[in-house]
């Protein structure tokens, strides 16, 4: 088939799912603590998985996007992360932008507004030129 994307399956996808698990039980547990930011920042932390199985992608996007849901205030959100984190986070917002589901869209244009507003273009355009990391 010409032009068809080839399925890539990571040698280690076996880890990374299980760190991914792992990941979860904690991020939950943030979660029914009230503890929202630091559930966002331990689904940022290790993320991207440096792998183009994309079986891992989406594990590794269904925890974050848990997380991103979670978040009510993005302004104290966006104070209590690093620089670092902005750009991982920017990534996730497209990649949370692209699925067409409205809640989604719509958490994620909020965050990415204010994210734009606090860390610049600059962000924005390190996010789009970076092809190493991809989510």
């Amino acid at each position: 088939m010409a032009g068809a994307a080839a399925f890539v399956e990571a040698d280690n996808a076996e880890e990374i799912v299980a760190r991914i698990e792992t990941k979860s039980q904690k991020i939950e547990s943030l979660l029914k603590h009230y503890k929202h930011v630091e559930a966002l920042k331990t689904a940022l932390d290790g993320s991207p998985p440096k792998t183009l199985d994309e079986r891992c992608k989406s594990a590794n996007w269904i925890v974050v996007h848990r997380a991103i849901m979670a978040i009510k205030d993005i302004e104290g959100m966006l104070n209590s992360l690093t620089a670092e984190y902005y750009d991982i986070l920017m990534k996730y917002l497209y990649r949370g932008l692209s699925t067409g589901d409205e809640p989604t869209c719509e958490q994620c244009l909020m965050i990415h507004e204010k994210l734009t507003e606090r860390a610049g273009l600059g962000c924005i355009l390190r996010c789009l030129s970076d092809t190493t990391n991809t989510v």
